[in-house]
């Protein structure tokens, strides 16, 4: 290690996700010494490679919005650009009112625009399609600084359209309830175009007509699956220099004369700033002792549990399911699943290790709904393999499956969620060399953890020259 190096800030990253990763790695490429923490014995957080029946798969997260930068970005740099890929198939349906129905076009999370497809797609009834089209005539309806997704459409289009549409798509993405999610915070761009059009439909179209023509897809996976971006991040890191600990909680956070000192298991570890990489329940109980406001505000930011069952058939024996990538469950329709997934038909890289195999999964669990995860894992799969025959006339035995369950994985953003974490950021601002990011803060897809973890690397290293740094050696100190 070079002088300069040895004289370079040190900063201590909590948590070995995605964005705590990403975090350390734009750290070290500014210049600074890092070690990241992580408390579990494994890297990736919500990301999760594995394996079933001998083909790769993801067990959490399998895909990323490609029409955002950051997290393709991220895949080149640490040299998986050669397996990005997009979905072989985005055709996806509806499993309501008795059948499986297309997902209508022309909507945005839900919310039509275009009304002749939604009658064509059958998903709502004729009394839930008259109630859209009311729309056009009723007055504007102000939104002030924020409000629910699904309480705003209900007004405007009647619940049905929340029910159907609104609820399993919201559901997907945060497994949560749409009554209750920021419009501000879940579809920033509808929330904008609501203040400026007559209509809520109107406002939807105005957003598709002036959408740039971006060339690619608008996803994108990696061959083997997103669960494989950690563990490459995490390279980059150590060849970067950086000490990446699994393993070793984080116990404590102090602040000294000098910096920052961690608790680990009775040691203690020392670092001239921080990065609070972890879900916001244990960002909480770490700010406790350093700002309090910081940790109440993050103290009452929800989390949904939810279960994933992987399931893999031989490839023959599914061939009469539909060719699209899978259907959505509302939670009305009295469903045990939320939604299923046609890993074998969505990703071409499972098919292209085994062809012989075909990979589906589904979900169970989503906020204030989480009965059914009491249940073992062998009645996991019975429910999902009954819903299945029900929806798409599944009958086949799988070859093996495997139930991954998300504990607290998916954090809630009601109404008032971006004020909440102004505030938090706030606080911990007026900590010198403190940051956060994470799903709870900016978005819980992989480029709004990649954006708020570069984000927050880049303020500590502007912040960091004008701090004084740790003495050479003093980065470990015994137990008491």
């Amino acid at each position: 290690m070079s002088e300069d190096r040895n004289r370079a800030p040190r900063v201590a990253v909590i948590g070995g996700g995605v964005s705590g990763l990403t975090a350390a790695l734009r750290l070290l490429e500014g210049g600074a010494r890092v070690t990241v923490f992580e408390g579990t014995g494994r890297l990736g957080g919500k990301l999760l490679a594995g394996e079933i029946a001998g083909v790769p798969v993801d067990l959490g997260a399998e895909s990323m919005l490609a029409r955002r930068p950051e997290a393709v970005d991220l895949a080149r740099s640490v040299g998986l650009g050669d397996r990005l890929q997009p979905p072989a198939t985005t055709t996806a349906g509806v499993w309501t009112r008795g059948g499986l129905r297309p997902l209508p076009k022309g909507q945005m999370m839900g919310v039509p625009g275009d009304l002749d497809a939604l009658a064509a797609s059958g998903v709502l009834s004729p009394e839930g399609l008259a109630a859209v089209a009311r729309d056009a005539e009723l007055p504007p309806t102000e939104v002030g600084d924020d409000v629910a997704v699904g309480a705003y459409v209900a007004e405007r289009l009647g619940h049905e359209v929340v029910d159907r549409l609104v609820e399993p798509l919201l559901g997907g993405v945060y497994a949560g309830d749409a009554y209750r999610t920021s419009m501000r915070a879940a579809v920033p761009k509808l929330f904008e175009a609501v203040r400026t059009h007559r209509s809520l439909t109107e406002a939807v179209r105005s957003l598709a007509a002036a959408a740039p023509q971006q060339a690619g897809p608008v996803f994108a996976g990696l061959a083997g699956g997103v669960g494989t971006l950690p563990p490459a991040v995490a390279r980059a890191v150590r060849a970067a220099g950086g000490e990446i600990r699994t393993g070793a909680p984080v116990t404590a956070l102090e602040r000294t004369e000098g910096g920052w000192r961690l608790g680990l298991d009775g040691a203690y570890e020392a670092a001239d700033a921080v990065v609070l990489a972890t879900p916001a329940h244990d960002a909480a109980r770490l700010l406790a002792r350093v700002s309090a406001p910081a940790a109440a505000e993050l103290a009452e930011i929800d989390y949904a549990s939810m279960a994933l069952v992987t399931l893999a058939f031989r490839r023959a024996d599914v061939a009469g399911l539909p060719a699209g990538s899978g259907f959505l469950v509302p939670p009305r329709d009295g469903r045990r699943i939320k939604a299923s997934t046609f890993a074998g038909n969505k990703w071409g890289w499972i098919a292209e290790a085994d062809p012989d195999v075909f990979v589906l999964r589904t979900s169970i669990g989503r906020y204030e709904d989480e009965g059914d995860l009491r249940r073992d894992d062998d009645e996991l799969v019975r429910m999902s393999l009954e819903d299945l025959g029900a929806a798409v006339g599944l009958a086949a035995t799988p070859l093996e499956s495997r139930v991954t369950r998300w504990d607290r994985g998916l954090p809630q953003y009601p109404v008032g969620h971006l004020a909440r974490v102004a505030r938090v950021r706030g606080h911990v601002a007026a900590l010198p060399g403190l940051r956060v990011c994470g799903a709870a803060y900016d978005g819980v897809g992989i480029p709004s953890c990649v954006a708020g973890a570069r984000r927050a690397a880049e303020e500590l290293l502007a912040a960091l020259p004008a701090m004084p740094t740790l003495p050479e050696g003093a980065g470990a100190a015994g137990g008491q």
